[in-house]
């Protein structure tokens, strides 16, 4: 059990540094205002469909750190929250929908979509209150907001679903799943 444990905090500081390096293959043109296209959700998932949503969680937490430190843009404690660990933490919730069952295709993109959408909140709501000044004259500041975040948010998860996808039929090793974070170790 302890070495079970070794393991997983090996593969989840292996994988919020990869999901740094990651980060900087970007797809497309960056956004004004922050936010682009990048690789930086696929260790994180990983993890997540690999070792169960604490692992996923504590990545993602590790991975927005990491991104904070390296290049954040900060205007108010909160916000600073709510755009790094927070944002990419909740991503790790998506194994809920995949861990510890067959992992198909379909669970894949269920875990992405309520991952990636609890980043979307966490981004919303740092837009609406903390940038709202950026929205359009005469745009709502909650549509500004979830349009601007949701333009990039929604490739990033169409990308990392079709490596997830590729990965799951190339290497399925990828994804054999165990844990180890609190409590008995089992391998399916």
């Amino acid at each position: 059990m302890e070495r079970n444990k070794l393991v997983t905090m090996i593969e989840i500081a292996v994988m919020a540094g990869l999901s740094l390096i990651l980060s900087y293959v970007e797809f497309g043109a960056l956004w004004a205002f922050g936010g682009s296209i990048s690789l930086v959700m696929v260790p994180i998932f990983i993890m997540a469909f690999r070792r169960g949503w604490q692992a996923g969680f504590v990545t993602g937490l590790l991975a927005g750190l990491i991104s904070l430190m390296t290049g954040g843009y900060v205007v108010h404690p909160v916000q600073l929250v709510l755009d790094y660990p927070l944002a990419y933490a909740v991503l790790g919730l998506g194994a809920l929908a995949v861990f510890h069952k067959q992992i198909t295709t379909a669970r894949i993109f269920v875990g992405l979509l309520l991952g990636t959408s609890l980043r979307l909140l966490c981004h919303f709501l740092s837009g609406v209150i903390w940038f709202g000044s950026y929205a359009p004259p005469g745009t709502p500041v909650a549509l500004y907001s979830f349009l601007y975040n949701l333009s990039y948010l929604l490739p990033e998860m169409l990308i990392t679903m079709a490596v997830l996808v590729f990965l799951k039929k190339t290497a399925p090793r990828f994804y054999k799943q165990s844990s180890s974070i609190g409590g008995s170790s089992a391998s399916y």
